[in-house]
């Protein structure tokens, strides 16, 4: 195949909500400093019971129903987290295990909030290289694991959730995702960062994470379409990575977007999801109607590491 594109998504969010009232009970903090730093309503966080892989299977086995690919069709099984607790099996293993694909490369991508389009480029290049005709792309994440719950400035970020994507090969150019601009600078790495202790905890510089992002990305989102064919004007949507509100309005105010664009805004409800919180977003976005079928969108993740990757996809 020449090319791979998008043809079906999923997604999955755990039951429990915790509204910033529930998060002004357990931390100095209020509803009104929450909005104003970070934009975030509400947030879905995960039970004891409810693992990594759990909800990566979720989103995984509503996006393949809705694929009309077969489990052994399947060739390729990646998820993207840099939450999971299992190291071997890998989360993608047991993912295929639980959905029956008998025979897929089977492997996890921790490039932190970045993962999931560094995921969906390296499904895409097995597909254009012919090692998989159909591949299985999963964003996972359970953060609350993760999330030191007496720090103000980032427990009101961290959330739970999980996107998933069946790619195909394909040889229509206009339908096929478009080359990928991704990156890191590790210099600066420390600026969002897992601690590497026996009891993990996210922290992050969140002023340097907040210039760095609108101040240098831009131009990195321009060079996607770019390398797409396509100017920003053309877009219909973009899905950025859903790191804060601020961040989000900040970037895409700097790029040419037409007044109709439709511009993902998940984190409200669904709070900081890392690496799921593309997949999660857009799938949402395709299931309420927002995006026809073969609409242009750009999706763009950043974080950790600090690292980048985005691409500009089709709708399916």
């Amino acid at each position: 195949m020449s090319g791979s594109r998008l043809v079906a998504l999923g997604h999955h969010q755990p039951a429990r909500v915790l509204a910033n009232a529930d998060l002004e009970r357990m931390v100095d903090t209020s509803d009104a400093w929450i909005r104003q730093r970070t934009g975030i309503a509400t947030r879905r966080i995960a039970g004891e019971d409810e693992s990594v892989t759990d909800m990566a299977a979720e989103a995984a086995a509503k996006a393949l129903a809705d694929s009309g690919v077969e489990p052994a069709e399947i060739g390729l099984i990646t998820v993207a987290t840099c939450s999971a607790i299992d190291r071997c099996p890998s989360i993608a293993a047991q993912v295929a295990a639980r959905l029956g694909v008998p025979a897929a490369v089977c492997f996890d991508l921790n490039n932190g909030c970045a993962g999931f389009c560094t995921a969906l480029a390296c499904a895409d290049h097995s597909v254009r290289a012919g090692a998989a005709r159909h591949a299985l792309v999963i964003g996972a994440e359970k953060m609350s694991d993760v999330t030191d719950w007496t720090d103000r400035s980032t427990c009101v970020l961290l959330a739970d959730g999980a996107g998933a994507a069946v790619i195909s090969g394909t040889d229509d150019r206009d339908a096929a995702i478009g080359p990928v601009v991704w990156g890191a600078d590790p210099a600066r790495g420390h600026l969002v960062r897992i601690a590497d202790s026996w009891q993990p905890r996210f922290a992050q510089e969140g002023q340097a994470v907040f210039r760095w992002a609108t101040g240098e990305l831009p131009a990195v989102a321009e060079e996607a379409c770019h390398r797409a064919g396509i100017a920003t004007t053309d877009l219909a949507g973009i899905v950025t990575h859903q790191a804060n509100l601020r961040i989000i309005e900040s970037l895409t105010r700097r790029l040419a977007l037409r007044d109709d664009v439709v511009i993902a805004r998940d984190v409200v409800d669904s709070g900081n999801t890392s690496a799921a919180s593309v997949p999660l977003a857009l799938s949402k976005m395709v299931e309420r109607g927002e995006l026809p079928s073969g609409a242009p969108v750009l999706l763009f993740a950043f974080g950790g590491g600090l690292s980048w990757a985005g691409q500009v996809v089709t709708c399916p």
